[in-house]
């Protein structure tokens, strides 16, 4: 596997010193733990701030990254400022949930904070990616007077629509899977030699109050005023911040770079990488680009007032992918950087396509295609957003291709560049009221193989409201619209399209009660083509670039495995993944950290009722002579008309159990 560590870089223009434990005090006396890093001539020559501000511990969770990045923006002029959230890492309080109203208070009281002191110019940005990346729009919407701009990485705008949770109204695995993660990560204690002999009561405090948040996402199942809460899409008006968005063609949130540069009247640009859920400049898979200078135009412009042509940046600026065979993951992407000065842009035209019988092209079908799939069909469309360097991308769609109802087009005589979000437009009928459909735009090479471009899915009791869902009457024909995720795919000619369309998608999505048949009436494809091939719509980056890497030690190298199982007794498949972080120690403070994460999906092909997930995550921390372990398991279950949900945590300092609890919870089934 390659190397994706940026070139490291150790001479600035200002010279930086860090702060390891800056205490801020919140309103109410909480007291958040901060890491700094700025330039040791601040107080005589103040500089904005950047505010990085998350649940992950920035003592040991997020060091790799921040090591990379935060010295080397400092060196640039630039006090960054890395909060733990309250309820986590070495800050003291509580946590409730993700995105509360405390929670982006709390960022807006350390902003204020930061911009009142002698050290700051008086300006202020925000930055992150997934939750920091949320979190940087959802301040940014309630106007801190000093938020001048943010960086938002690999984020949302709609929180029920595009999040982890939901997609088109579907229940996503990955909602059970967040939720078990999450009482992993928050249930690891303090650093004593941050938090002092508090520690343990902290620690045991926490632990006492962790949220089951399985229950509370699960069990809103519909776009309420819950979800809305921190969808700035809500009132997009309400963001007058400077935005730059970036994402990742490999990741889930890939559609918002070009909801936010279509939709903000705020200066706003766009980028979106091969990559999967990581900063780009050292994601994988290739290329990557040079992030930090690209943050610093953007944090000159907005922050100091720089005259640096960043607002003149094309609006959207893309990695056009090359056609390649389908892996579970790969090094390098080819492709080419395109850029559009507008977004949408007038180089894209809309070309349609109808589903025909067996084909798709311009003639419609003369008869109705019924699709029912079974309901183990879906274990190639790879994880929701890759987070690993290693299986977790879409692989070889064939197997799934031959589940699904398929519509192929003609050889292409031209290469087509598809640039957006395609649509599927269906009439359809369905003989039970709950039904959802899965639809994959795939790639059909000469060699073969089918690779994924991409896909969406829709709860077809959805289809009108996700704020108000409906039963579907049986055997009435229905109409829907199924959107695509957003892509940016050249295909070569000689190559064929062809849509797939299943009513299953096992474990990317949670199935129907019952296993419906969809009977397909017509259907239209429409495509989003990019009609500039010119050289002079590309453009380029700077290479990547970091301040030095953590340094540690390895004392367990990490590894990551995916596997399908078939029981030969009972025709259960499940899917087995098997992640391990590894165990390091920190060579500078000497903590240790290690996680390791086993998720076992089961379904019976023809009983959508057998559907369980199991995971179990383990933590492992402490220095020598001190360790700690938290151990949290989950397993998800249903019938027709509930989800039974259950859960345990414990947790031990040397080998003796300090806590302990069980939840059980029954979560009533509402159109899912």
């Amino acid at each position: 596997m390659a190397s994706f560590m940026p070139e490291v870089q150790t001479a600035y223009p200002r010279d930086i010193v860090e702060i390891e434990d800056q205490p801020i005090i919140m309103p109410d006396g909480c007291r958040l733990s901060a890491r700094i890093w700025m330039p040791k001539d601040a107080a005589s020559d103040p500089v904005p701030v950047i505010l990085e501000h998350l649940p992950y511990r920035k003592r040991d969770g997020t060091i790799v990254r921040d090591s990379l990045t935060h010295p080397w923006m400092a060196g640039q002029g630039y006090a960054c400022i890395r909060v733990d959230m309250r309820g986590n890492g070495d800050s003291d309080g509580l946590m409730e949930d993700e995105y509360t109203p405390q929670e982006l208070q709390d960022a807006c009281d350390v902003i204020a904070w930061a911009t009142s002191q002698p050290w700051c110019s008086g300006t202020a940005g925000m930055m992150g990616i997934s939750w920091g990346g949320f979190n940087s729009l959802q301040v940014a919407a309630l106007r801190p007077p000093a938020l001048k701009a943010i960086i938002t990485i690999c984020s949302t705008v709609d929180r029920f629509a595009d999040d982890i949770h939901f997609k088109g109204g579907c229940l996503l695995g990955e909602n059970f899977g967040w939720a078990a993660n999450m009482l992993s990560y928050s249930s690891r204690p303090p650093d004593p030699l941050i938090a002092g002999d508090r520690w343990r009561d902290m620690w045991l405090d926490r632990l006492e109050a962790m949220p089951f948040l399985a229950r509370e996402w699960i069990s809103r199942q519909t776009r309420d005023n819950y979800w809305k809460h921190g969808s700035v899409c809500e009132n997009f008006g309400a963001i007058e911040a400077a935005v730059l968005s970036i994402g990742g063609w490999h990741d889930g949130y890939r559609n918002t770079i070009s909801h936010l540069v279509e939709n903000l009247d705020a200066p706003v640009k766009g980028i979106v990488g091969p990559w999967i859920h990581k900063y780009p400049h050292y994601a994988g898979p290739e290329p990557r680009i040079g992030f930090l200078q690209e943050a610093r135009r953007w944090w000159d412009r907005w922050l100091k007032g720089i005259d640096n042509g960043a607002e003149d940046l094309p609006a959207y600026r893309a990695w056009l992918m090359d056609s390649v065979a389908p892996a579970r993951w790969m090094d390098a992407r080819p492709g080419r950087w395109i850029a559009e000065a507008r977004w949408p842009s007038r180089a894209i035209i809309e070309k349609t396509l109808e589903l025909g019988d067996g084909a798709l092209g311009h003639v419609p079908m003369t008869r109705p295609v019924p699709v029912n799939s079974p309901t183990d069909c879906g274990s190639q469309a790879g994880e929701y957003f890759p987070f690993a360097y290693g299986p977790e991308l879409p692989d070889e769609q064939s197997p799934d291709d031959a589940r699904s109802a398929c519509f192929d087009g003609d050889v292409l005589d031209a290469p087509l560049d598809i640039v957006g979000a395609p649509r599927l437009v269906i009439r359809a009928r369905s003989d039970k009221p709950m039904a959802q459909v899965a639809v994959r735009l795939c790639d059909l090479r000469p060699d073969g193989t089918s690779a994924l471009i991409s896909m969406g899915v829709l709860n077809l009791t959805h289809r009108r409201s996700s704020e108000a869902p409906e039963l579907i009457v049986p055997g009435e024909v229905l109409e829907a619209t199924v959107t695509l995720d957003q892509i940016a795919y050249r295909i070569p000619a000689g190559h064929r399209l062809r849509i797939a369309v299943s009513t299953a998608c096992w474990p990317f999505i949670w199935p129907s009660p019952e296993r419906a048949t969809v009977k397909l009436e017509s259907g239209r494809l429409d495509l989003p083509c990019r009609t500039v091939h010119a050289n002079n719509d590309e453009c380029s980056f700077e290479r990547p670039v970091g301040a030095t890497p953590w340094r540690h030690e390895t004392l367990r190298p990490s590894a990551s495995t995916r596997e399908m199982e078939t029981d030969a007794a009972t025709g259960v498949v499940t899917t087995v993944i098997f992640n391990d972080a590894g165990e390091n120690r920190d060579l500078e403070h000497g903590l240790i950290l290690g996680s390791t994460t086993r998720e076992r999906w089961s379904i019976h092909p023809d009983d959508p009722l057998s559907a369980t997930a199991q995971i179990r995550w383990e933590q492992t921390g402490g220095r020598e002579g001190w360790r700690t372990e938290t151990v949290a398991e989950m397993e998800m279950r249903c019938d027709r008309e509930w989800f039974f949900v259950t859960g345990r945590l414990v947790a031990t300092e040397d080998g003796a159990t300090v806590f302990e609890r069980d939840w059980d919870k029954k979560i009533p089934r509402r159109f899912v």
